[in-house]
């Protein structure tokens, strides 16, 4: 029995690696369409690089996903961004960005995945949260001051990040996110990388404007319900008033 369980055990780790590797391709691919195959011009590609290339994403498949984006070769891209709003358990709201070939097949399963959830539910909610550049850094503790930064780097807001936040920031490091205009995303992240920081983020993302209070039971719910979210192939981001 010993044997067969752990059989099963890295049958699930082979399948989560496979998942993230997914995961990580399709992000490199949406970064090189939005913003081109150029890393040096597109801080959203080079934060996806960085990231594919620390979990040993083979280097022939992200060449693909990069040609793939930028629409070069016959490969060409063909995902349909879609967005998804509503309620986790306990009316925590989420908005949920989708890239998927195939809407008529992804939209109904993320229905089907809300009304699994319980209480969960769909709704409009966009209105709960503030639409900004979310960027996420890191460098050596070397005592750098992050609010000089967010103001020498023009992002409107910082705080501080962890490696329990981000498990893209290393341990005994110095994380922060800034969070800026949506027009000034790259330029932010191309200060802070020619000043020291290594990001490991840089994108258009959601805030929420407030968060809901819960029981530690409630945030268990919450959390199930938006793992199930999270583990379905075509779910790319979710944006949650968690904190």
């Amino acid at each position: 029995m010993g044997r067969q369980w752990l059989l099963a055990k890295r049958e699930v780790a082979s399948l989560k690696k496979s998942q993230a590797t997914t995961k990580f391709v399709r992000e490199i691919t949406i970064a090189a369409r939005q913003g081109g195959a150029d890393a040096s011009t597109n801080s959203r590609l080079a934060a996806a690089l960085e990231k594919a290339r620390k979990e040993s994403v083979p280097k022939d498949a992200i060449e693909r996903a990069i040609a793939k984006g930028a629409g070069h070769g016959g490969d060409k891209i063909s995902l349909e961004h879609i967005t998804f709003e509503g309620y986790t358990p306990h009316k925590v709201p989420v908005i949920v960005e989708v890239f998927t070939d195939n809407n008529n097949r992804t939209a109904p399963e993320i229905r089907v995945l809300f009304k699994k959830g319980q209480l969960g539910a769909s709704g409009s909610n966009k209105f709960l949260f503030d639409h900004v550049g979310l960027v996420e850094a890191y460098r050596t503790n070397d005592g750098a001051d992050i609010e000089e930064a967010a103001i020498e780097a023009g992002a409107n807001e910082v705080e501080p990040l962890t490696h329990a936040q981000n498990d893209d920031i290393p341990e005994g490091t110095y994380g922060a996110r800034f969070i800026t205009e949506c027009s000034h995303t790259h330029e932010v992240a191309r200060w802070l990388a020619d000043h020291g920081w290594t990001v490991v983020t840089s994108e258009l993302g959601y805030t929420p404007k407030n968060f809901p209070r819960l029981t530690q039971e409630q945030r268990a719910e919450g959390g199930a319900f938006l793992q199930a979210l999270d583990d379905h192939d075509d779910v790319h981001r979710i944006w949650a008033a968690v904190q």
